[in-house]
């Protein structure tokens, strides 16, 4: 079974002990597999780390998953994706079962009366006789889309439907899904009569990210069949109407991808906070037949989406009885549908990751900082940089963990009144003492003290002034908000552009206002109302300064974000050294290709290391130079310190492996005494750490704590989502690839071949794609054929047959450099260029190592941070407890750091392990595990493609699905 609804968290809510054991027998029943349990009394002592995910109202919390339809193979298990004759085509979802403290909690997901939590699954009948076998009886109730409804133990109104989409066609069996290709199966439907008509809106400040959005609502909501509607200039066009509404055609959109800003525009109303604008606003929605409405905006724009859905009824019975509408006119149109995507640099909602646009503001006050920080080496100066973020210090803590800042001021925790300049005056001068030849402090505009004074920077500039060093002040300002999105930004919009477009299609009437966000990776759907009243909590939580509240209410990554920045950049002044027993020797190398992340992950080890006490050696030049040479070099504060923004590798690497000489390698580990290993890189890492995991039984210093933290382009390692360098890589080919579009525009009627790396791994070519709007993609995942390609020339014709002469007509086909032994990429760029007869031709662009990048992005810098402590700690608790020889410490280690690493601790006592991030959250594997399930050796990936949903987006927006179902190609 798989979910409907593309909501990856839905929270049930219970205050009765039996009926929540009672929901957990139901669903496990239906097919759901418990992947977490929660229980306060045992899991969550007082005063302990905020448990990422776990409301602060639960007595006890059960998570259960559904998983991929999947075919299975002979033996009964699963197959791996990429031996599927087809490409999976459902998502997991993992719903949560509360026992919560009292009746006035509230679930994450609130039902209306009339509304319910509808469900996939490819097999009704087997849906149905499971339900007979718990006697548990079904509604047949007529409804679109859905086949049936039951109730659960809890009360809560549950359907079952035989279409992923409701608008895709219902699946005829479970074989069939699994086995015949998407197209077979997900054919759009079209309204039998009209075409429902929907419109979208920017509002509030401008986000890099807007415009690909508004491209995905728009291209979305045409192949969806529905009219869709671009109101310009925010509520000011909302309540102006007229040419200020425009219906928009596919081509409208084109090239939006790549330009910053919000092309449709965006103003402040004061009209639309009156009655009566919010009347004018309703009749020029009425009149164009419009009622539904996408807004993009902060959460004063949502806001005021809301109540105009809350006033909806009263409006359109006001202008009934004032004569401008008759109620044949208004009946169509009983209420409005509202659905809102968070565009915001600051990442200030709640309930959701990551807003559209911060991390594209964090990358220009990185790119900024690092700018800033050369000249402040060159003169020896102190700078204070301010940044946005009047309630939100996200972007100031981000920015300072990414650019190596030395202090860093933010609303949610501000320093003591009386301290704070004693204690930011202590750190400058111990850097400085370091050697350090600058100082950089990052200032959020809303920064307070812990009396809710501000702290602006004319008081910070006067402090560093004060000890004598020559101060700067830079005001970022709105730098931040220009410029083209990155990677992250222009994939989160697109997606979650998508994603409205399908709640659009699936609400109910009297379904609450969803938003639209993203949740351990996932993009879901909350109530509209319920995050933004959490969002407006945190700023009274400081107001009434309570600041462990405004943290708990920030995400787990931003407490563990900040805990990370004080212990590399504040706790280098002894206050954390363990006692010499407990003191270890950590060693680090680098095994692979170069990638962006490498120097970033080792100088957050190297300080957190040096501020327990630890020495953290550097074994340079690889395994090779670990063999030969048997080098290892032990790193200081000083010789890491500007490694945060440095591509490449500081200590060297490549792609040897320790199995060129066990015996050497196990003496120099012997020789320096290392407690544990920290193996960096791509699949050599992995294989690596496989082979002195093996060699265990013959090499026992082999035993120590070994973790492999993924770092490459490709992100092809098995046990995560992510690695690092590949947001960096991302980013370039961003950069390139609209470069080469440009190029092909201007040419006119051009297509370039874009060849990308990845190895066996189709992740950088299908992610470019989508984030490009690439017409094609070739990968290693889905064969690549003559007859492939012969549709991407029809669809290469139809395109440019169309062209009125845009300026932004270029084209572009990205293939993974390991597609096919056959249709190399010149191939393909000849089969296009003969089959243009002159009506396009085409060229070949290949980036080639440029992808390894230059200086990291700002989110591989601050994943690089967070994966290497985590990693330092797994090796710091695997010591601690299992080596009581060298004897407990005296000096406690840090109760956050310790629950840190618990809960993501294996079964077992695993020592040999890959840390990953999966569904947003960091994670121990066990290495054979991976190396035995999920390791595809020969192909050097995973055997699992977690970024397969995005080629069926891809297909979508750049018209290929709509001409597949036209034409009945598969």
């Amino acid at each position: 079974m798989s979910y409907i609804s593309g909501v990856a968290f839905t929270s049930l809510v219970t205050t009765s002990h039996e009926a929540y054991l009672a929901a957990i027998a139901f669903y496990t029943g239906l097919g759901f597999t418990i992947v977490r349990n929660y229980t306060k009394t045992v899991n969550l002592q007082e005063g302990s780390y905020n448990l990422a995910g776990i409301s602060a109202g639960s007595l006890r919390e059960c998570w259960l998953e559904s998983f991929p339809l999947t075919p299975l193979g002979a033996t009964g298990a699963k197959k791996p994706a990429q031996e599927c004759t087809s490409v999976q085509t459902t998502d997991e979802t993992v719903l949560k079962l509360r026992l919560a403290t009292d009746s006035t909690d509230h679930a994450v997901c609130q039902l209306p009366n009339s509304g319910a939590v509808v469900f996939f699954s490819a097999n009704i009948a087997e849906l149905r006789r499971k339900l007979a076998a718990m006697d548990i009886p079904t509604i047949e109730e007529p409804a679109a889309h859905v086949d049936f409804y039951v109730h659960d133990p809890l009360g809560n109104r549950i359907g079952f439907s035989s279409q992923q989409r409701p608008f895709l066609a219902p699946c005829l069996s479970a074989d069939q899904y699994t086995e015949d290709s998407p197209e077979a199966v997900a054919a759009p439907r079209r309204a039998a009569s009209g075409k429902k008509k929907i419109a979208v809106m920017t509002s509030g400040g401008d986000a890099p990210g807007m415009n690909p959005a508004v491209r995905a609502v728009v291209r979305a909501g045409i192949y969806a069949g529905f009219d869709v509607f671009a109101i310009y200039e925010g509520y000011e066009g909302l309540v102006g109407g007229g040419a200020q509404i425009k219906q928009m055609a596919w081509a409208d959109v084109r090239g939006w991808l790549s330009l910053g800003g919000t092309l449709i525009g965006t103003a402040r109303c004061a009209a639309f906070r009156e009655r009566a604008g919010r009347l004018q606003a309703c009749y020029n929605l009425i009149v164009q037949g419009i009622d539904a409405l996408v807004v993009c905006g902060g959460d004063g724009s949502l806001t005021g989406a809301d109540t105009f859905r809350s006033d909806w009824p009263s409006l359109t019975a006001e202008l009934v009885s004032l004569g401008r509408l008759t109620p044949e006119q208004i009946a169509p149109y009983p209420e409005l549908t509202v659905v809102g995507l968070v565009g915001s640099i600051d990442n200030d909602m709640a309930t959701t990751d990551t807003t559209i646009g911060a991390y594209s503001s964090l990358e220009r006050i990185c790119e900024m900082v690092d700018y800033i920080d050369a000249t402040a080496n060159s003169h020896s100066r102190a700078f204070v940089v301010e940044v946005m973020g009047r309630h939100c210090g996200w972007l100031a803590l981000m920015a300072g963990l990414a650019t190596g800042a030395d202090y860093i001021f933010i609303p949610e925790r501000p320093p003591k009144k009386d301290e704070w300049a004693a204690e930011l005056r202590a750190v400058a001068h111990r850097h400085r003492e370091k050697g350090k030849r600058r100082t950089t402090v990052i200032v959020a505009e809303g920064a307070i003290d812990d009396e809710l004074n501000p702290i602006t920077s004319d008081d910070v500039q006067a402090v560093l002034s004060g000890m004598g060093l020559d101060s700067r002040i830079t005001t970022l300002g709105h730098v931040q908000r220009g410029g083209s999105a990155v990677a992250y930004d222009r994939a989160l919009a697109t997606l979650q552009g998508c994603e409205a477009v399908y709640a659009i299609a699936e609400m109910e009437p009297g379904t609450p206002s969803p938003m639209i966000g993203v949740q351990g990776n996932k993009i879901v759907r909350t109530p509209l109302v319920e995050a933004v009243r959490v969002t407006q909590s945190v700023a009274k939580a400081i107001e009434a300064r309570d600041f462990d509240a405004a943290m708990a209410l920030r995400d787990a990554e931003f407490s563990d974000t900040y805990k990370m920045f004080i212990s590399t950049s504040m706790c280098d002044d002894g206050r954390d050294i363990l006692p010499e027993s407990a003191r270890l020797n950590i060693g680090i190398i680098h095994v692979g290709a170069p990638s962006s992340g490498l120097n970033p992950a080792t100088r957050a080890a190297a300080l957190y290391c040096l501020s327990k006490g630890h020495s953290l050696f550097a074994i340079e030049n690889g395994f090779t130079g670990l063999i030969s040479e048997g080098r290892l070099r032990k790193l200081e504060w000083l010789d890491v310190e500007n490694w945060h923004n440095l591509g490449g590798s500081e200590i060297g690497t490549n792609r040897s492996l320790p199995s060129e000489n066990f015996g050497q390698v196990a003496y120099c580990l012997q020789k320096f005494a290392l407690d544990g290993l920290i193996i960096v890189g791509g699949f050599e890492a992995f294989v690596a750490l496989h082979e002195l995991e093996t060699a265990r039984p013959n090499y026992p210093v082999f035993r120590i704590p070994l973790v492999c933290l993924p770092a490459t382009l490709s992100n092809n390692v098995p046990g995560t989502e992510y690695s690092l360098g590949s947001d960096t890589c991302l980013n370039v080919l961003t950069g390139y690839c609209d470069a080469i579009k440009q190029s092909a525009s201007a040419s006119r009627r051009r297509i370039f071949v874009v060849e990308v790396q990845g190895g066996n791994s189709g992740y950088l070519a299908a992610f470019t794609s989508l984030i490009t709007g690439a017409l094609a993609t070739y990968a290693p995942e889905e064969k690549v054929t003559l007859r492939k390609i012969q549709e991407d020339i029809a669809l290469l014709h139809e395109s440019f047959s169309k062209d009125v002469g845009d300026n932004r007509g270029g084209k572009l086909l990205i293939r993974n450099e390991k597609a096919s032994k056959i249709y190399s990429t010149e191939l393909i760029a000849d089969i296009i260029k003969e089959s243009g007869k002159g009506r396009f031709e085409s060229r070949t662009a290949i980036p080639g190592h440029v992808q390894q990048g230059r200086a990291p992005s700002s989110l591989d810098r601050t994943y690089a941070a967070r994966l290497a402590i985590k990693s330092c700690m797994f090796i710091e608790y695997l010591v601690r407890e299992g080596r009581s020889s060298r004897g407990e410490p005296t000096v406690p280690y840090d109760e956050y750091f310790v629950k840190s690493v618990e809960r993501h601790m294996l079964p077992g006592g695993k020592t040999a392990v890959v840390i990953g991030v999966e569904a947003a959250e960091i994670k121990f594997r066990d290495i054979s595990d991976l190396w035995t399930h999920e390791a595809n050796v020969e192909l050097r990936k995973g055997r699992t493609i977690h970024w397969q949903h995005m080629n069926g987006v891809t297909d979508m927006l750049n018209g290929r699905a709509v001409m597949r179902e036209r034409t009945g190609s598969q």
